[in-house]
């Protein structure tokens, strides 16, 4: 099979690059692929494909970075979002869709009584540690070190622009390590507002890590000891692995739940929910935006997760990333070579052992793309209910070429 080309993407990035700083930024950027082994822009997609602006066809394993996770322009999320659109979407204040989507979410959640909507993950996880201040009157606050909460000036993995006091009072551990994170709060006693952490380590230029059996319990421990508010930053991986939130996954239920990418299949909507012993303190806390409100993404929302449970798409996403794992570690050993096969299935990644520049992931990515499979060399993947079998099949042809490709250079 002959390997894509990307002359329109190519020639966009230039057009683009001389009227915006760097032409794509962000997460986005070209700079963090393999220069022309990938596409820069896109023209459409449809179920669990992308094409981009040179005709070129992907199965794709980003999932606009988590969003996707019905696949791509599902007619029930398009029409809802249509029909809200028909009487529009940002006035004065919200829709009807507000409520109904708050109700909606506190009643798939097991542990929340209220929620708050906004655009973005940073949004929600910023606020949720603006709330456990304003409820415990404390400053500090705990993440694992490395771990990847949002762009705010707290937490951003790029600190450009930023200063040391934006950080004065955030405080890191270990991930997976109980001692550590009590260590941490014990050291700083009394002055610990909030722990936050993901279901499970997801970090780039990583791989993945599950919480170690009873993590999530210590935690939960701890902060019931101390009077700490437990924030679960649940952006990436919510509704993959479980309706409620992946907390129920993992079994453990937090004070605050931060949801967003997948919330509502590529519309733009962040919600945090939370206990009612928080309400008042959520209802002090300044929080607004002029889109917060707005009625389409929530109309999306909507029929996102009623189809979500009414088509098994968790369970779906399980199934086909299970066989997209196993398919990979048998074609590695295959080819002589040694993998690291991470995540749950439905956020899954691989990465080559002694590897530590990604160099045999960046070859194996671009030789992905190249060819029709769309994967990152070091970001998690993602799998959406929309993927079939027919296309984790297709998917293992063009990674068993990469693999050689590996195999062939690195040898």
């Amino acid at each position: 099979m002959q390997p894509y080309q990307f002359t329109k993407s190519q020639a966009l990035l230039e057009r683009s690059a001389r009227v915006i700083p760097g032409g794509i930024y962000g997460h986005q950027t070209p700079a963090v692929l393999v220069p022309g082994s990938y596409p820069y822009f896109f023209a459409h997609g449809q179920g669990a494909h992308v094409w981009d602006v040179d005709g070129n066809e992907y199965i794709d394993y980003i999932c606009s970075y988590g969003p996707i996770v019905l696949g791509h322009r599902h007619p029930k999320v398009e029409e809802a979002a249509l029909a809200q659109m028909r009487q529009g979407n940002c006035f004065n204040g919200p829709t009807e869709r507000w409520a109904e989507l708050a109700e909606h979410l506190v009643g798939i959640t097991p542990f929340a009584d209220w929620t708050v909507f906004a655009k973005n993950g940073s949004d929600v996880c910023t606020w949720a540690l603006e709330v456990a201040r304003e409820h415990t009157g404390r400053r500090k606050v705990v993440m694992a070190k490395g771990a990847y909460h949002g762009t705010h000036a707290w937490c951003t993995p790029m600190p450009a622009g930023t200063t040391p006091e934006d950080r004065a009072n955030v405080l890191t551990f270990a991930y997976n390590d109980p001692a550590d994170l009590r260590r941490v709060v014990e050291t700083h006693d009394g002055e610990v507002a909030a722990i936050i952490v993901a279901p499970f380590r997801h970090d780039a230029f990583h791989d993945q890590e599950l919480p170690v059996e009873g993590f999530h319990q210590s935690v939960r421990q701890l902060c019931d000891d101390k009077g700490i508010v437990f924030v679960l930053d649940d952006v990436r991986a919510g509704f993959r692995l479980h309706l409620g939130g992946s907390g129920e996954y993992f079994g453990v239920r937090p004070d605050l739940s931060c949801y967003c990418k997948a919330i509502a299949n590529g519309y733009p909507l962040s919600a945090c929910a939370g206990r009612d012993a928080l309400r008042r303190a959520a209802q002090r806390v300044f929080f607004t935006g002029s889109y917060f409100t707005s009625g389409v993404p929530m109309a999306a929302a909507l029929a996102c997760l009623r189809e979500l449970e009414a088509c098994g798409g968790i369970e779906h996403m399980r199934h086909v990333g299970t066989l997209l794992q196993r398919g990979l570690e048998e074609q590695a050993r295959s080819h002589g070579l040694r993998v690291t096969v991470s995540g749950p299935p439905a956020l899954p990644f691989m990465s080559f052992r002694d590897d530590p520049g990604f160099e045999r992931n960046k070859l194996f990515g671009a030789t992905c793309a190249l060819h029709g499979v769309y994967v990152h060399p070091h970001h998690n993947w993602f799998l959406s209910a929309a993927h079939t079998e027919a296309d984790i099949r297709r998917t293992l042809e063009v990674t068993d070429l990469a693999f050689r490709a590996v195999r062939e250079r690195f040898a």
